[in-house]
């Protein structure tokens, strides 16, 4: 038997269960219920044990759940006029941002309950938001390197300027992020920081 074909000892993973198990939890985090393995053993119909064989921790269920239906990684071409491709992909039309499958209301979910739990919060950064600031890290180096943006930017709070200004609409000011006037805030925050980060 090759090693291709050869299967690890234990039962056969069933690809199916994955679905299964993450629409379990999603359904609880989406009625406002408390995730446990007992109540996603329930609401998905799969065992403990296939549980654990996906995730080894209940954190990183529910960091998957809570990111389940957005995209992984803003794009940002770095072909031609970069403050230009970065507003393209940051700022794009309210019917955009949200969608059914990741709605207003499953965003202040999630952010409801990652600021309760410090380790879940440690899981959603490490598994989840650091891999979808790849694009944005990747287009500001690339502007250094262009000569574009200063060669002493800070790349990590640079991220972090654009990005806070989405959150704090949403946290401080209480609007949907899909809201216009919320969006035409951001956008003139990210020209304020666009100019400071200018060679």
């Amino acid at each position: 038997m090759s090693a291709q074909t050869r299967r690890r000892p234990g039962r056969p993973r069933i690809e199916e269960h994955d679905g299964r198990i993450l629409h379990g939890a999603l359904a609880l985090i989406d009625a406002g219920k408390e995730v446990t393995v007992n109540a996603v053993v329930e609401a998905s119909g799969v065992s403990r044990a296939a549980l654990y064989r996906r995730w080894g921790r209940l954190t990183d269920l529910v960091a998957a759940a809570l990111d389940h239906g957005r995209s992984s990684v803003i794009d940002i071409r770095l072909e031609g006029d970069l403050r230009q491709n970065i507003i393209d992909a940051y700022f794009r039309s309210p019917r955009d941002i949200f969608s059914a499958q990741y709605s207003d209301r499953r965003f202040r979910m999630r952010m409801h309950l990652v600021m309760a739990d410090r380790e879940l919060q440690r899981t959603y950064w490490r598994s989840h938001v650091t891999h979808r600031r790849v694009g944005i890290e990747r287009a500001l180096r690339h502007g250094v390197e262009q000569g574009v943006l200063r060669p002493d930017l800070d790349i990590d709070s640079s991220i972090d300027l654009i990005n806070g200004v989405f959150y704090y609409q949403g946290f401080v000011r209480g609007v949907p992020l899909g809201d216009a006037d919320a969006l035409g805030r951001c956008r003139s925050a990210f020209e304020t920081a666009w100019r400071g980060m200018l060679a």
